[in-house]
């Protein structure tokens, strides 16, 4: 599915130095690898005449989001709205903090937030929306950004998926996903688009007093040392980790477009498949692909799945079920039947092997395989 030792070894003298030069500096936490990092990433992320967004390292993306929803306050008895259709880790947060998970349905070819299904879930306990960047393809902003502005509820970005993806409703409303928000959240997890050699996540705002907090809430609640302003956690991002992401991030463009390249040939190679339905492109907006992920109808998609593996053929399912489904959230009071799109996506998808490294001869076996199995 993801070919990290390709890329790995292709960086590797880069990668080494880096290392050593943490460990001959001996600062294992925070330090300058990690400033640096955090102001690179800034600058990587910008869009051109715009300002450089702040930038907060932290452990990994959990802690990105719970730190995000801490810096706004949200406290026991709030309610936050986020896809039913999603990994754990969106709803975790919230539940973490006391607060209510509001779950919303999905649109079924972009696999993002239902915007109307948002706005109809919005009430006065309402005190933040999450919409999460599924795959690599932006929800669409412009949409929950009206929302966000009329009803003064504010919206964390869960960019794990689609770090460096551009959100345009062609109508003169464009931005970088995780910087239209209050914050945008991002993972540094080893299979991701930009990804470190263990756990590593970031927020990032242009909310200055957003940030310092974020910041504190990130060190123990505290700017000086032994100093705590106010209650928060300990989530730091390593320096050996900051390292290695400062020497993946200049190539993060060009793995995008790679992964770009591959998904337009399984685009092409699928496009006129019955049972087969490719990733829907937004027109004005770019997808970085962290996912490619089809649907496949007529309940064949756990065979299919099974008869590829025993091909040698590695695919993923994401997700297998809808939140609603998760023994853990039973307790929100939600039925089987609330959110259609999430059951059907959740028995439909399959993700195809996605990354910097995959070959033209490569996809093209996997694309003859899927084609045998799934006629068979």
């Amino acid at each position: 599915m993801v070919d990290l030792s390709g890329m790995n070894a292709r960086l590797k003298p880069e990668i080494d130095d880096a290392i050593m030069r943490v460990i001959a500096s001996e600062k294992f936490i925070g330090g300058e690898e990690v400033n640096m990092f955090a102001e690179e990433l800034g600058e990587k992320l910008k869009i051109k005449g715009g300002e450089t967004p702040y930038v907060i390292p932290c452990a990994n993306g959990t802690d990105a989001l719970q730190i995000a929803l801490m810096s706004l306050g949200i406290v026991s008895g709030d309610e936050v709205i986020t896809p039913a259709f999603t990994f754990i880790s969106t709803v975790e947060v919230v539940a973490l903090l006391g607060a209510k998970p509001v779950l919303v349905d999905v649109y079924p070819d972009t696999f993002n937030m239902d915007c109307e299904a948002v706005e109809k879930a919005i009430t006065k306990k309402t005190k933040a929306i999450i919409p999460v960047h599924l795959f690599g393809q932006c929800a669409d902003m412009g949409r929950l950004l009206e929302i966000s502005k009329r009803t003064g509820v504010p919206i964390v970005e869960d960019t794990a998926q689609s770090l460096m993806s551009i959100y345009c409703n062609g109508s003169g409303l464009s931005g970088r996903a995780g910087l239209m928000g209050k914050f945008g959240t991002t993972s540094f997890f080893p299979s991701k688009n930009l990804g470190c050699f263990g756990d590593g996540g970031a927020l990032f705002t242009h909310d200055k007093e957003l940030a310092t907090k974020a910041q504190a809430i990130a060190n123990h609640g505290g700017q000086i040392r032994y100093k705590h302003d106010i209650v928060g956690i300990n989530s730091r991002l390593d320096a050996i980790q900051a390292a290695i992401l400062r020497v993946k991030l200049p190539y993060l463009e060009e793995g995008n477009l790679a992964r770009q390249k591959a998904a337009n040939m399984y685009d092409e190679l699928l496009k006129d498949v019955d049972g087969i339905e490719i990733p829907k492109r937004e027109a004005n907006s770019t997808h970085v692909f962290h996912q490619y992920t089809i649907q496949v109808s007529g309940n064949q998609r756990d065979d299919l799945s099974e008869a590829l593996k025993e091909d040698g053929i590695p695919t993923g399912i994401y997700y297998p079920m809808g939140i609603h489904h998760q023994p853990a959230y039973k307790n929100l009071g939600y039925r089987a039947d609330d959110f259609p799109n999430t059951n059907y996506l959740a028995s439909s998808v399959l993700s195809l092997p996605m990354h910097t490294e995959l070959t033209n001869l490569q996809q093209t076996r996997i694309v003859e395989r899927l084609l045998s199995r799934l006629t068979n």
